[in-house]
């Protein structure tokens, strides 16, 4: 039989990267730890790791386990939370995870009356996951997904929020700015201001540039949209962003929308749960104010 001391100890060791270290970690001595493992490799007739000098290397057995231990401990220390929660008289805990980045701004718009409505929710936001966010819905990490690129998987359930449609922003002198469309070549000559995420989930490349082999003279990344909208107006670059946040925070600023291409891009964000736990009556209530706030 497996034991959860066992798994945190494959956990803490790749995390830490020795086994004195992840023995202080789980506050056991290290002969203790190593006990452990070699209790755990005489039960199942395996070998968890080969020592090389002072370096660990993982075995097949090793690999899986660790694999195992990344998956169920989080779901086992969230489940102990919330029934803490609930001892405590709370009714449980949200955490929610953001793929999309400009989205910070209208989820804010959702957080204060959710957390005005539910005060004995706890609230966690997460923008950052070690792989990508559908996994750290499938394996408990986060319990809500705001996401615009939905991915069909068995055991998720998807709520729609809003439509919107990704423009190019440009000043108002700018060459571009009498077009209402943009083709693929207008960007070769353009220096390109986007959000800080990889190109594979950069829709203005993957729909747009690559399919025409085309790609902007340079590309350069801006933190927040407040910084991306000052650069375009200040004649630095042009920049691609959802059409609502041009209206919403370029509005005082000499911008100009243009669409990408005739049929433009379109995208929709969504709130992935996992399936079932949508109808949890403050996961349900989350969703509830979203699509109010759409």
């Amino acid at each position: 039989m497996l034991d959860r001391q066992q798994l945190s100890v494959l956990r803490e060791v790749d995390r830490l990267g020795s086994l004195t270290a992840a023995a202080e970690r789980l506050n056991v001595t290290q002969p203790a730890l190593s006990h452990m493992i070699r209790k755990l490799e005489e039960r199942h007739g395996i070998k968890i790791w080969i020592k090389r000098g002072r370096n660990l290397r993982l075995t097949q057995a090793g690999e899986y386990l660790l694999t195992l231990s990344q998956r169920i401990l989080p779901q086992l220390e969230h489940a102990e939370r919330i029934l803490g929660d609930f001892a405590a008289g709370k009714r449980g805990a949200l955490r929610v995870g953001m793929e999309c980045h400009p989205c910070q701004r209208w989820l804010m718009r959702v957080t204060a009356p959710y957390l005005s409505a539910w005060p004995d929710v706890e609230f966690e936001l997460r923008t950052s996951f070690p792989l990508n966010g559908i996994n750290a819905l499938a394996s408990h990490e986060i319990d809500l997904l705001v996401t615009p690129d939905p991915v069909e998987l068995p055991g998720l359930f998807y709520t729609p929020v809003f439509d919107y449609e990704l423009i190019l922003a440009v000043h108002e002198d700018h060459p571009l700015a009498g077009k209402a469309v943009a083709t693929p070549h207008d960007l070769t000559n353009e220096e390109l201001i986007t959000y800080p995420v990889s190109f594979e989930r950069l829709d203005v490349y993957t729909q747009f540039l690559v399919p025409s082999r085309c790609r902007p003279r340079r590309h350069r990344t801006a933190e927040t949209t407040d910084l991306m909208l000052q650069l375009v107006a200040g004649k630095r670059g042009v920049s691609v962003i959802p059409d609502w946040l041009l209206r919403d925070e370029g509005a005082d600023l000499p911008l100009r929308p243009i669409r990408l291409g005739p049929h433009g891009i379109k995208k929709s964000i969504h709130l992935a749960t996992r399936l079932g736990e949508q109808t949890i009556d403050y996961i349900s209530g989350f969703l509830a104010i979203a699509r109010e706030r759409r």
